[in-house]
């Protein structure tokens, strides 16, 4: 059975905007592609609340994606789909589009370096719904200047993966955020998500 692993941040542990908790096994989208897959791949999840793409999270290895990863990468995969880069847009971090380049290439060549056979399929973080900057919870992290980068960071992304020949998928045109924190993705869009990567996965891996 191949190998696929879903490396990213809270949109890919499965936050619930609506409750502030995790979704189900099978509500999330991982869960779902898992469903979609049946025994033909085994969908290994690798998502993490907060989690960073290339800042040194102030909460730690687990919580930044560059240090965390290779730990991931001790056994095989076929197919290793990255979504992750939103958490870096936070104010404080306060990054530049240059570092946004650096950091998501970065994150490539530890996964070009560790596993050299292995597919990847990058994913852009989503432009970030004005809703954040009402959020209860995520209006002290994000504002207005996390927005407009979130809008220019696809292109980032896009770059990257032709760069490095991987795939890519842009969720934007698929999936809406939620009203409630502009950041994550209601049970309805969870669907949608793991039929569009699914849809991926087939054409990457036959």
């Amino acid at each position: 059975m191949k190998k696929v692993l879903c490396f990213g941040d809270s949109n890919t542990y499965g936050f619930n905007p609506e409750t502030g908790g995790r979704f189900s096994k099978n509500e999330r989208w991982c869960g779902i592609l898992q469903i979609l897959a049946k025994d033909k791949y085994q969908i290994i999840e690798a998502g993490c609340n907060n989690r960073t793409c290339f800042r040194n999270n102030f909460e730690g290895k687990k919580f930044t994606g560059y240090q965390i990863l290779p730990e991931y990468l001790s056994i095989s995969y076929d197919l290793i789909v990255l979504w992750i880069g939103t958490n870096d847009l936070q104010r404080q971090y306060n990054v530049s589009l240059e570092e946004i380049r650096y950091g998501i290439e970065n994150l490539i060549e530890i996964i070009k370096d560790l596993q050299p056979y292995a597919k990847i399929l990058i994913i852009p973080p989503m432009v970030i719904g004005k809703s954040v900057l009402i959020s209860k919870i995520f209006s002290f992290l994000f504002d207005g200047t996390s927005i407009e980068k979130s809008k220019q960071i696809c292109e980032i992304y896009k770059a990257a993966a032709y760069t490095f020949n991987c795939d890519f998928l842009n969720l934007d045109s698929i999936v809406t955020p939620s009203n409630i924190d502009g950041l994550h993705f209601d049970m309805q869009e969870q669907k949608k998500i793991a039929n569009a990567v699914y849809c991926q996965i087939v054409e990457i891996l036959n």
